[in-house]
């Protein structure tokens, strides 16, 4: 049995282990967060121009890189969202575009939608601040923030109305949407047509994944039908 006491000093947080009956004592130091300033990140971000950096309540996490799947298929979801929308006054963002979600949260989603006059492209406009639709392709190593951690940011944004999730193991599409203080789940699989009710255009789940190698059904499955 062990007992943890935690020491707070300048920026290190020192944590005490101590084992009763053995009489020892073990200190170890751990660093703790280094929180930033909205314009400390921003500067951080003009500072490194080909890095891209989510805010969230003070720290900075640096975005990695994706598969050449995850990378079609975010352009494909570019090209269907904006051929859906036609005429409407909408516009679609890649992930260069960051979204504003509230004054101390920035991140960066594979695909953004605004429906809103501010956030039309302007050389002098770098964030987007009425998202209406956001939009993750999920990967091995995002997954599960995408599902949770993310899903909880997008939700607590009042403008968000859907969040879009789409799988890369397989062909799968998932859409949450804001139904007044709820949300409700709605799945699509092969051969569906998506529906985004909040900018009211439907297209094939099948346009997201052309060009790759994504099977329809998980590999298991696949297996099961040979």
């Amino acid at each position: 049995m062990f007992m943890i006491y935690y020491i707070r000093k300048d920026e290190q947080e020192k944590a005490v282990i101590a084992e009763p009956h053995s009489g020892r004592f073990y200190m170890v130091a751990q660093r703790r967060p280094k929180y930033l300033t909205v314009d400390e990140w921003r500067e951080l971000e003009r500072a490194n121009p080909d890095a891209k950096y989510e805010y969230i309540d003070g720290q900075v996490y640096l975005m990695s890189g994706g598969s050449l799947a995850h990378s079609r298929i975010g352009s494909n979801t570019v090209r269907a969202l904006e051929d859906a929308l036609g005429s409407q006054p909408c516009y679609v963002y890649n992930s260069d575009a960051s979204v504003s979600l509230s004054e101390t949260r920035y991140t960066y989603p594979d695909v953004s939608v605004s429906c809103d006059p501010r956030d039309q492209p302007t050389t002098e406009q770098m964030q987007i601040q009425a998202p209406r639709v956001v939009v993750e392709v999920l990967s091995d190593s995002t997954e599960g923030k995408d599902r949770i951690r993310k899903a909880n940011y997008y939700h607590a944004c009042p403008t968000i109305q859907e969040y879009m999730l789409i799988a890369t193991k397989y062909q799968a599409v998932e859409v949450q949407r804001r139904a007044g203080n709820e949300w409700t789940l709605h799945l699509f699989g092969p051969g569906d047509e998506i529906e985004l009710v909040s900018i009211g255009v439907c297209f094939p789940l099948a346009i997201l994944y052309r060009g790759t190698a994504v099977p329809e059904m998980p590999n298991d499955q696949n297996e099961q039908r040979e």
